[in-house]
């Protein structure tokens, strides 16, 4: 039953806070965080892969060779794995919802600006403060949607938002294909700008503050900003907030991640992300050059991607609604146990099974399970570090998204077939599977 507008009943116990939003329905306040957070990461899906629908078009206008393109989407990813790194944990100091606004403002000007480059070193530029925004917002949005959802369905909300980038670069291609003839890829640039810069001013005003921050500043303005909260939400109010453990962490830095707690887990937790990155960024940047030298058409190649993405779309929700029930690192390993064995697999399945079918079924549980890590990462760290230690565990596991499409290329470039290449990138899914077992995080 949820409590009524009026709600007069006495501030709870400072011990029961944790429990608080578990308690009645979904306030409006809780769903509006989750649904601006799933379409600021649409937003973001497209922001990041807008890039590679214009690349032919910029390489062309602007006299870009292949060699320098390849820089451009290097320093995008650069900068999404040092803003997760470096720039998101500034929110464990001065609070989620600023540095969100801040990254939000940040990506929708570079991207605005873009639309405007003539020269190679200003696209470079401005798509490595486009990647420094989107890293820091990743980890945040997380961390955000994270401490505002119920214990239960904390999973699934994490997923709900997630999909949300996967989604993004499937409508992305959608959009751009009536969209580059008529306004050409500085107005694709230029549009995505001004739509994300128009989200800045929505999480100003729909945002609020996580409670759980509110809670870790611990003064008398930060409690009545949380009752305040709490009161719109129709939930009952605290008296005061829990008395700090004298057992914590350093303060919040990665060395608090390293911290004797939480070392072991961290430290697999950053290696399973690595490993998944491998393989995950492998298929997504070479899949339709792969599907063109197996023989088959250049729209194939298209439709592979989007095989994959959608199949990834449905794994991540599907995964964040089976967790709700059963144990969240069991699930991370079960399908990345599938979608490594499919890998394996490929060059027997692809004789038998239609292509994008199977390739749907490998995006399901690849980026099921790849999400799963994103509120495995939530769930593992408290408050205090949460932001620290969901940036360092996507910074790190970016290293991932280097080496694999690195190492494919090289191997494409020796002549390895579709098939082979698939085998070999099986295997670092299946060793994060036995990691992913080991974190035991329900």
């Amino acid at each position: 039953m949820v409590n009524s507008p009026h709600n007069t009943a006495p501030p709870s116990p400072s011990e029961d806070f944790e429990l608080i939003l578990d308690k009645g329905r979904l306030s409006a306040t809780q769903i509006r965080v989750v649904f601006i957070s799933f379409l600021l990461m649409i937003l973001d899906g497209f922001d990041i892969t807008s890039m590679s629908f214009t690349a032919q078009r910029i390489s062309t206008e602007l006299n870009i060779d292949a060699t320098n393109l390849g820089v451009i989407f290097s320093v995008t990813l650069a900068g999404m794995m040092l803003g997760a790194m470096f720039i998101a944990p500034i929110a464990d100091k001065i609070g989620r919802r600023k540095m969100l606004i801040i990254s939000v403002l940040v990506i929708g000007i570079s991207m605005t600006l873009t639309g405007f480059v003539s020269t190679l070193w200003e696209l470079i530029i401005l798509r490595t403060i486009t990647g420094l925004g989107v890293g820091s917002m990743l980890a945040n949005i997380t961390a955000l949607t994270t401490e505002y959802t119920p214990t239960k369905y904390r999973s699934f909300g994490v997923a709900i938002v997630a999909s949300g980038f996967p989604l993004g670069a499937t409508l992305g291609g959608i959009i751009v294909v009536p969209t580059l003839p008529v306004y050409g890829w500085e107005g694709v640039f230029i549009g995505l700008g001004i739509i994300t810069s128009i989200m800045t001013v929505v999480v100003y005003f729909l945002v609020p503050e996580s409670l759980q921050f509110l809670r870790t500043i611990g003064t008398d303005n930060a409690l009545l900003k949380t009752n305040a909260l709490l009161r719109k939400m129709n939930k009952q109010q605290v008296s005061s907030f829990p008395v700090k453990s004298t057992n914590i962490l350093p303060k919040a830095s990665v060395m608090s991640l390293l911290a004797s707690p939480l070392r072991a887990k961290t430290i697999r937790l950053w290696l399973t992300f690595l490993l998944v990155f491998v393989s995950m960024y492998f298929l997504m940047s070479w899949l339709p050059k792969l599907v063109i030298n197996s023989g088959l058409s250049e729209s194939s190649g298209v439709l592979s991607a989007v095989a994959l993405n959608g199949g990834g779309v449905v794994g991540t929700l599907l995964l964040g609604w089976f967790a709700a029930n059963f144990g969240l690192t069991k699930l991370v390993g079960i399908f990345l146990t599938v979608a490594g064995s499919l890998l394996l697999l490929f060059g027997v399945l692809f004789e038998y099974l239609n292509l994008f079918l199977l390739l749907f079924v490998i995006g399901f549980f690849l980026q099921g399970a790849y999400v799963g890590l994103y509120s495995t990462s939530a769930k593992l760290y408290p408050t205090e570090v949460r932001a620290t230690g969901i940036g360092w565990a996507l910074g790190l596991g970016r290293f991932g998204a280097v080496i694999g499409p690195y190492v494919g290329g090289v191997f494409i470039a020796s002549g390895f077939s579709m098939q082979l290449n698939f085998l070999i990138f099986s295997v670092p899914l299946l060793i994060a599977a036995m990691l992913a077992w080991g974190l035991k995080i329900r």
